[in-house]
């Protein structure tokens, strides 16, 4: 089994104190069901009619406030978990892409928790959450065709050795380390704050843990909490 040991700018504990999240690591098998993302996407967005997260608005509201202390515009750029969330809400579902990143959006859509899938063996070097200078380049596609871009200074960025792997925090993910089902090996991040009970992050966890096992019977898993320390941490 291989390790990802994602590291965290001790600076953003003060943009976003109590910050914690599920670092997942998934050695995959191959793709025999593809069939549990499809319900679980459709079960997800029918839980967001019916409330399922009573914690859904102060955790969003959380999010937009700390995309706003690192110069973001959360209405112009939300959280990926508030931008999946609108779209079920405005659309009454959500189309499928592709079962791997079916099954991680159910969750974010679910628990209303940002996550992040991401094919690890892409990376350069360990994920780092940081702060950019400006420099670094993201690889995205514009008009269709590939192109780069780089954040702007004092943004907050998920990178490796190489760039920007993730915008904005959560906001959008690049096209190089990009997943889908046919990665072998697999890294996704579920990002918290304080106004999410820490059971309802582990839950969200245990529900893409689950997903991917049935999905993939066979493949490994390792779980580890990462963040800020908090009491009932």
């Amino acid at each position: 089994m291989f390790t990802v040991q994602p590291s965290i700018d001790p600076v953003l504990a003060g943009i976003a104190p109590g910050f914690r999240a599920l670092s997942i690591t998934v050695e995959a098998a191959p793709l025999l069901h593809p069939h549990i993302a499809e319900a679980a996407l459709a079960e997800a967005c029918v839980s967001v009619a019916a409330g399922d997260a009573p914690w859904a608005d102060a955790h969003l509201a959380a999010w937009a406030v700390v995309f706003t202390r690192f110069g973001a515009k959360p209405k112009r750029t939300p959280c990926s978990a508030e931008a999946l969330r609108k779209r079920v809400q405005r659309d009454g579902t959500l189309p499928g892409i592709d079962p791997v990143v079916d099954l991680y959006n159910a969750v974010s859509i679910r628990y209303a928790i940002p996550v992040g899938g991401e094919n690890i063996a892409a990376y350069h070097g360990a994920p780092r959450l940081t702060v950019a200078d400006g420099t670094e380049l993201f690889d995205t596609i514009k008009e269709g065709s590939p192109a780069h871009e780089s954040p702007e200074p004092g943004e907050v960025i998920w990178r490796d050795d190489t760039g920007v792997t993730c915008r904005r925090w959560n906001w959008r993910q690049g096209v190089r380390t990009r997943l889908g089902a046919e990665a072998t090996r697999m890294w996704f991040i579920l990002e918290s704050l304080p106004e999410m009970p820490l059971e309802a992050l582990q839950a969200a966890g245990g529900m893409l843990v689950t997903g991917l096992q049935q999905m993939m019977p066979g493949a490994v898993v390792e779980k580890q909490l990462i963040g800020f320390a908090q009491p009932d941490a």
